[in-house]
């Protein structure tokens, strides 16, 4: 690729639009009229693609700062001399929010003051916050939602059409309607704007990126097997007759694996979502409603509005707990909370796992994907590993990240 080609796919790579251009005889000799808004950003782009040994500057917007969000943001410091020795990749925060502050630094923020920083910045607003990313024009940038907000979730549009790629582990867009799945997943592709989303389906495991690369290779899915997850599985795994179901669920809570609201998790709703995803990848139009999702909550478990009273619940409701393990004893199997999808239809719900199947040593808070296709008609395509927990989420974000610098 000559020097103009250079130049000009790296100026519409980072969204500059030229409105006329100019070449002499000689190929070093370029002009290119852009609009005044872009100038700061396309000179950046240049300099960093002619002239700075070709390393790379990511420009992150962070919002989110819980326990994923901080171990993102720590290992973002570990590994910053890594990359740019190893990647040619380097990697500033320059924007950061939680629900109450924000505070912007086109020059990065210093990720080892990061909280103090913070608690002295403005009132945050998630309009205010895309307003200024948007402001700043910054090449190479990449916003990061660590929250598992609603909210957050319907302005990834207004970024994606802005050049500025989306890195997400909040499962909510993916699993919303399918127009609005389908649209997003367009628009990434018509701004140039990568779409990352790895952690919505077993935190930091490369599960929806290897499943992109088996349809990417003319590979068909049939058949998905999965527990998908790891606070369930924890639970499952550590409760028997000697601990109450209470005092596991508190624990998995405690230990970070759960979400804030533990219904979310116990109510199977988190792992529809994950099937329905994965299924989506597949290339099937499913919505979230034609999910069967097989509760084993009683019902009024399942319609407490705070945590409170689904912690008194379950008190309540210890001896039905106990029957569900003492019948998969019984039957020498193991409790387990599986998500299926065969058929073009999908479904969730706790299943008595005999030994010889794959789930049953499925230990702590692991997550395992079976991939029946075309190629793995037998014996599936199998991905295990730990799927829960802040740093192994905060880790498959990190790498989300790392991939759309590469892009």
């Amino acid at each position: 690729q000559g020097l103009s080609g250079q130049m000009f796919s790296t100026l519409g790579k980072n969204n500059v639009n030229i409105r006329a251009i100019a070449q002499g005889a000689s190929q070093k000799n370029i002009s290119a009229v852009i609009d005044s808004h872009d100038a700061k950003k396309a000179l950046n782009t240049l300099h960093e693609q002619f002239f700075e040994d070709k390393i790379k500057q990511l420009n992150l917007f962070v919002t989110g700062v819980g326990n994923v969000g901080e171990r993102f943001l720590a290992q973002i410091h570990q590994q910053n001399d890594y990359l740019k020795a190893q990647l040619k990749m380097n990697i500033r925060v320059v924007g950061l929010s939680n629900s109450k502050k924000m505070v912007f630094d086109p020059n990065g923020i210093d990720l080892n003051n990061w909280n103090n920083t913070l608690e002295n910045g403005e009132s945050a607003s998630l309009e205010q916050f895309f307003e200024r990313t948007k402001a700043l024009n910054l090449r190479n940038a990449v916003f990061v939602d660590n929250t598992a907000n609603k909210t957050v979730s319907e302005v990834y549009e207004n970024y994606l059409r802005n050049n500025i790629a989306v890195v997400t582990c909040n499962k909510i867009a993916c699993a919303s309607k399918l127009e609005n799945y389908q649209s997003l997943k367009g628009i990434s592709r018509k701004y140039n704007a990568p779409f990352l989303f790895e952690t919505n389906v077993g935190a930091g495991l490369p599960i929806i990126d290897t499943l992109k690369n088996l349809i990417a290779s003319g590979d068909r899915v049939s058949k998905i097997q999965a527990v998908l997850s790891g606070s369930l599985n924890f639970v499952f795994n550590n409760f028997n007759p000697t601990t109450s179901f209470h005092d596991v669920v508190k624990d998995a809570q405690n230990q970070g694996y759960t979400e804030p609201d533990p219904t979310i998790d116990l109510s199977g709703i988190d792992v529809a979502r994950k099937i329905l995803i994965l299924a989506r990848e597949s290339g099937y139009e499913l919505e979230l409603t034609d999910i069967e999702n097989k509760a084993f909550l009683p019902q009024e478990s399942l319609e407490t509005t705070t945590n409170d009273d689904f912690y008194k619940s379950l008190l309540k409701y210890e001896a039905h707990f106990q029957k569900l393990y003492q019948e998969a004893s019984d039957n020498n199997s193991r409790l387990k909370y599986v998500a299926e999808f065969a058929n073009g239809k999908a479904s969730v719900g706790l299943q008595e796992i005999p030994s010889d199947h794959p789930f049953y040593n499925l230990e702590g808070s692991d997550n395992i994907v079976l991939f029946y296709t075309d190629r793995y008609p037998v014996q599936p395509l199998q991905i295990k590993g730990a799927g829960a927990g802040a740093d192994v989420t905060a880790s498959g974000i990190f790498a989300d990240v790392i991939r759309t610098g590469r892009n």
